[in-house]
């Protein structure tokens, strides 16, 4: 039986998405954006400038502020006056936060915050993919919903939504900067009629704390005898919240024809050796496991954590107890740790489960790091992880991706293209200010739209000024991609600009076919 709203057909990125969601459900935002998620508060702003109002006929409202921590601060304020408003931050905008955070899940007001994850500036500045900054506020009291792709940053936009105005509990939606913040895809928006039922008006759901006739204390100053007992008391919204993240999802399931979970597995029912972790690059692992099945008939598998908080204690262990080995894969790095923060949240489920006597061992656990800073990691990496997993290694372990360090696994020689045989991939070269990033969003958008095809555009964004050198993607197919990386092996090359032959070679992975052989032709011609 076909789903009752099974989506719209559209090509967006996170971004487009979240906005898609924020201004038809919401009445408000409050945001003082940062690089990556600037893109989510320019499309709300654009829809107050143009005057759009919510489902409910509401006049949305756009407040920018002169910091994170003052639009933290008005998200506080808009729900404690009974609103549903939203925030969409990254990087030193989310820690410029935290104080506020602590606040708004202390009063249980149920805010949104749509999170671009970004690197922090630590030994370099850099903007671009990283989880330190969602990691350094995970103590403040939020729920986070990790997406892999803009599918998902789209329909947990609805579904934290859903469980936060339920359990009074703020969210975050977080989605990889630039990774899927600005990756275009084709997804199936919510439809208004969907996003109505599902969600409910904002008066339904929400509390007046400014409401004279109906008063409440909150946020006072509490001294010895009452600040613990208030604190311990905090316990019976969170305890409720797993229960009404499952109910939701299935809720939304039933509607939509999307399932998720707390967890995502990928061929782990049998599988021996499992890799483990958060966002896109999960959906990258998950490409390489179907090769090496295939090519092998190793029993691997991949564990996509969804939801951060509440973590899902139970589900990883029933579904990785009869794993020999696993490797957790995190986008920060902390030495000081015990293990870096996922890995040490797992080791702690094991140790629970281990001495409760839900389970008699422990699979070895490895912990490795990798794409700090947004650098890419590659089909060749996850290979490299599977290899040291099944080599039967005895101890903890920790070690890096895509890097050259003692701490780095090797990358095996890549001979040929992982995922869909019919998928035709194009790689670009051109320089900053050639428009050529945007001519493969258009691109992406017209094929996916006229030939019902499944397209992925994806810009290989940099701090460099105009003029110095650029790449991007597009991978267009008949089903959905599920490769988030650099594209090696292509069928296409475009050159806007040919003085990319002075510091690279664009035409290596070209594919040796008729079509692309006769454009490698024409191309050395015109440069010769």
């Amino acid at each position: 039986m076909p789903a009752k709203y099974p989506g719209i057909r559209k090509t967006a990125d996170g971004s487009d998405v979240v906005v898609w969601v924020e201004t038809h459900i919401s009445q408000g935002a409050c945001a003082y954006p940062i690089t990556p998620s600037t893109n989510m508060g320019q499309g709300f702003q654009a829809a107050v400038a143009n005057g759009n109002s919510n489902l409910w006929n509401e006049p949305l409202v756009f407040l920018e502020l002169e910091s994170e921590h003052s639009s933290a601060s008005s998200c506080e304020g808009f729900a404690l006056a009974g609103g549903r408003v939203a925030n969409f931050t990254s990087g030193q905008g989310l820690i410029l936060m935290k104080e506020v955070l602590y606040t708004i899940s202390g009063k249980r007001l149920p805010c949104i915050f749509h999170i671009g994850a970004r690197a922090l500036t630590s030994q370099s500045l850099n903007i671009h993919a990283g989880h330190d900054d969602v990691m350094g506020v995970a103590d403040t009291g939020w729920g986070m919903l990790f997406a892999k792709n803009a599918q998902e940053a789209c329909d947990f936009a609805l579904i934290s939504r859903k469980v936060a105005e339920k359990t009074k509990t703020p969210f975050m939606n977080i989605q990889d900067g630039f990774l899927t913040t600005h990756t275009l895809e084709t997804v199936f928006l919510p439809e208004k009629e969907m996003m109505k039922e599902f969600i409910g008006a904002p008066q339904e759901n929400l509390f007046n704390f400014m409401n004279p006739s109906d008063g409440l204390m909150t946020g006072v100053v509490q001294n010895q005898d009452s600040y613990m007992k208030g604190k311990i008391a905090q316990r019976f919204f969170y305890d409720g919240i797993v229960l009404a993240l499952r109910k939701s999802m299935k809720e939304f399931s039933a509607l939509t024809g999307r399932s998720y979970g707390l967890i995502d597995e990928y061929k782990v029912k049998d599988a021996e050796y499992v890799v483990v972790g958060l966002g896109s690059a999960m959906e990258t692992a998950m490409e390489v496991v179907g090769d090496i099945r295939q090519r092998t008939g190793q029993k691997i598998g991949v564990l996509n954590i969804v939801s951060f908080r509440p973590f899902p204690t139970f589900e990883i262990v029933k579904a990785l107890r009869s794993s020999k080995a696993i490797a957790v894969l995190e986008r920060l790095d902390i030495p000081l740790m015990q293990s870096n923060p996922l890995t040490s949240e797992i080791k702690a489920s094991f140790a629970d489960a281990v001495s409760s006597g839900l389970i008699k061992k422990m699979p070895h656990i490895h912990s490795g790091v990798y794409g700090l800073g947004g650098r890419d990691t590659r089909h060749e990496d996850f290979e490299a992880v599977f290899k040291m997993l099944c080599g039967a290694q005895k101890k903890n372990r920790f070690f890096s991706l895509g890097i050259k360090h003692k701490t780095a696994l090797k990358r095996p020689a890549q001979k040929k293209r992982i995922g869909s045989l019919d998928t035709f991939s194009l790689r670009g070269h051109s320089i900053g200010g050639y428009g050529s990033i945007t001519t493969n969003k258009i691109l992406a958008t017209l094929v996916s739209d006229l030939f019902n095809l499944y397209v992925q555009a994806f810009p290989k964004y940099g701090s460099e000024k105009k003029g110095l050198p650029t790449n991007y993607y597009l991978s267009i197919a008949k089903n959905k991609i599920r490769s988030h990386c650099e594209l090696t092996f292509v069928d296409y090359v475009a050159l806007n600009n040919l003085n990319v032959f002075r510091y690279a070679n664009p035409l290596d992975g070209l594919c040796a076919h008729r079509n692309t052989a006769l454009l490698t032709t024409r191309v050395l011609s015109r440069v010769a």
